[in-house]
């Protein structure tokens, strides 16, 4: 499963920096798959979707740090432990109960994103 922040966020941004995937942004703020990631030009998703890696997204929040799902691995492969779970200092960085996947899919979303 992904990692959700919950809207108990302080905004302190400790989260962003620990993300090995840049999934994490602020609130308000445009993203896209290729920042942080290996990904380029047009994109398949694991979930079949085609995407422009480098088109900005519409911030899924815009009032406190996001994760965005289609890029959170949890860190499976570079951590033992989700990094903004870790550092979180008002524990607001959660399990997303409405995205849950295996091993196996974080470890394929990883190699996806970094070209594993």
């Amino acid at each position: 499963m992904a990692i959700m922040i919950t809207d108990e966020c302080i905004n302190c941004g400790a989260c962003e920096p620990e993300c090995p995937n840049t999934a994490i942004y602020e609130g308000g703020v445009e993203w896209t798959y290729a920042g942080g990631t290996d990904l380029e030009g047009e994109v398949k998703l694991l979930n079949g979707e085609v995407v422009d890696a480098e088109a900005e997204q519409p911030p899924v929040s815009d009032e406190f740090y996001y994760i965005v799902t289609n890029k959170c691995t949890e860190c499976m492969g570079f951590h033992e432990e989700p990094q903004c779970a870790a550092v979180c200092p008002v524990d607001c960085c959660v399990d997303d109960p409405d995205h849950r996947e295996t091993e196996e899919e974080l470890l394929a979303k990883k190699a996806l994103m970094h070209n594993e």
